[in-house]
């Protein structure tokens, strides 16, 4: 059988400074954020699903703009935002506001699909309307979600999801900070490798807080993040727990209807 979750809605999970450094306090015990249940996936609190919905938000507003033959300056400033800014929504960045990608949307055309998420339910048609006479169920809506794997798009989203957790924690943790600072020295000490130019751009990194530097979809970004010092100061339960949701991103995680039952 298939592992399948099934929710009702998302809510947005964000770790906060203070509740990270609590759960570093109580080494990660009685911490609401992680489920210590590896295979089964909490969704609403799950930043892989959430990082994966963004990528594919923004990839399809991406594709949408090119089959529009909009250029990405002309879309811009359409949408009363900089170039970077558009940029940030296309590559999926949780930093925009929601505003900005409603705008984006707004442009493209597509606003209408947050309108639908942002009604409480489906209404019936007007009185005397055939969808007001229909005895029929309301309609059961679920959307499979899943990462491409042949495309490496799981392998740079749990890349992705392990260096967001990473830096959440050492924002909270000026000592998981400095554990890098010293994993990397000690790389750096250990002579010429092929991985010294970005070693050195992680000093920077590092030293200077330049997060977004790595969290990006670039290429850049991917090959900073292959030659990262900062996964090794993820707590064990942290790490199996992207993993965990990662496998089941692998099988398609089901979002829909709350009342649905899972296949037997």
């Amino acid at each position: 059988m298939v592992p399948m979750v099934q929710v009702s809605r998302l809510r947005e999970s964000r770790l906060s400074q203070r509740h990270a450094a609590s759960c570093m306090t109580n080494k990660l015990d009685n911490c609401g954020y992680f489920d210590h249940k590896i295979g089964q996936m909490n969704v609403t609190d799950s930043v892989v699903l959430e990082r994966q919905l963004l990528l594919q938000l923004g990839d399809r507003l991406k594709r949408l703009r090119k089959s529009q033959r909009l250029s990405a300056v002309e879309t811009a400033k359409r949408a009363g935002i900089s170039r970077t800014t558009l940029g940030s929504v296309e590559a999926g960045d949780p930093g925009p506001s929601i505003g900005t990608y409603l705008r984006v949307m707004s442009i493209l055309g597509v606003s209408g699909e947050l309108a639908l998420l942002a009604g409480d339910a489906l209404q019936p048609g007007p009185s005397g309307s055939a969808g007001a006479r229909s005895k029929r169920a309301r309609p059961v809506v679920q959307v499979t979600v899943s990462a491409d794997e042949s495309r490496h798009q799981l392998q740079d989203l749990q890349s992705l999801a392990l260096h967001e957790e990473a830096v959440r924690l050492v924002r909270a943790d000026p000592a998981l900070l400095r554990q890098a600072q010293e994993t990397l020295d000690r790389w750096l000490g250990a002579g010429s490798s092929r991985t010294s130019n970005l070693w050195s751009e992680w000093q920077e990194i590092l030293r200077e807080g330049r997060w977004r530097r790595i969290l990006g979809k670039t290429r850049r970004a991917q090959e900073l993040r292959q030659a990262s010092p900062l996964t090794a100061v993820l707590p064990e339960p942290v790490r199996q727990n992207v993993l965990a949701q990662v496998g089941q991103l692998r099988h398609g995680v089901v979002l829909g209807d709350s009342s649905i039952k899972k296949p037997t």
